[in-house]
């Protein structure tokens, strides 16, 4: 077995219902070798906070050569797998974004299932094709990549409200079929509702961490298998050198007394 393959055999048997793979997303090197300092078997990338870091805003802006080259300075920096987080692949056919994914040292990967520029779903049929070339590509290349596949019908505010948890568990089925590992339906929160669509893919069910949400101990109690956070971190993170940098304008102290910059 090839290391990559080892890697991504190790990634997809990290996402077990009930006991969730905890992923809190990195966007440089240095933020991924604290996650790994800090006991987490894998590493995620956030698109939007890549994005952020280079100059570009979220939603497919960020050049893919320049996407690509982030995640594959992340996987360098990290013994462990590494997953990143694509938005819909920039466009690029599925034996090339396979290409390039594995070029980079990644071994997984999210793929949502709106147009990042214009927040319109595709069509289900045309979704499930564009998951089955990944998951073919993966293969002929010889490396099972770990395939989240996205469902944005809760981010998009997708039909009557009453309805969306039918179509995300509609669209999380026929993505599974089509190859995925693991269903995200990105800003499902309910908990009543997580636990339904978790018994009714019958798969690892990713959730997004997020204000307002059951914490990691009710999501693994509901049968999650995989809890990432996004943007969350370095939105924090960005935010408190904010608060700092205010501090400093005004003259005052940043760090107590005595006390080491961290």
């Amino acid at each position: 077995m090839t290391e990559p393959s080892r890697q991504a055999a190790a990634l997809r048997a990290l996402h077990r219902p009930g006991d969730p793979l905890i992923l809190p997303n990195a966007w440089d090197p240095g933020s991924a070798r604290a996650v790994v300092a800090a006991g987490f078997p894998a590493v995620a990338t956030s698109s939007a906070a890549v994005a952020e870091v280079l100059g570009h805003a979220d939603g497919e802006a960020t050049p893919v050569a320049e996407m690509f080259a982030a995640v594959a300075r992340i996987a360098a920096a990290v013994p462990v797998p590494v997953t990143a987080d694509l938005e819909r692949g920039y466009g690029l056919r599925p034996a090339e974004l396979v290409d390039r994914l594995l070029a980079a040292g990644a071994v997984g990967c999210n793929i949502e299932d709106s147009d990042p520029r214009t927040g319109e779903l595709y069509a289900v049929a045309e979704q499930a094709d564009l998951l089955a070339g990944i998951r073919t590509a993966a293969r002929a290349a010889g490396v099972d990549l770990v395939l989240n596949a996205r469902v944005d019908v809760h981010l998009r505010a997708y039909g009557p409200a009453e309805e969306r948890l039918a179509e995300a568990v509609r669209r999380g089925r026929r993505y599974l079929a089509a190859g995925a590992d693991s269903v995200y339906p990105i800003l499902l929160a309910d908990p009543v509702q997580i636990r339904d669509l978790v018994a009714e893919v019958d798969a690892p069910v990713n959730i997004l961490a997020r204000p307002g949400i059951p914490g990691p101990g009710e999501l693994a109690a509901l049968g999650v298998a995989r809890i990432s956070y996004g943007s969350g971190l370095y939105a924090a993170a960005r935010a408190r050198m904010v608060g700092m940098l205010a501090r400093i304008r005004a003259g005052d102290e940043v760090f107590p007394s005595g006390e080491e910059p961290p």
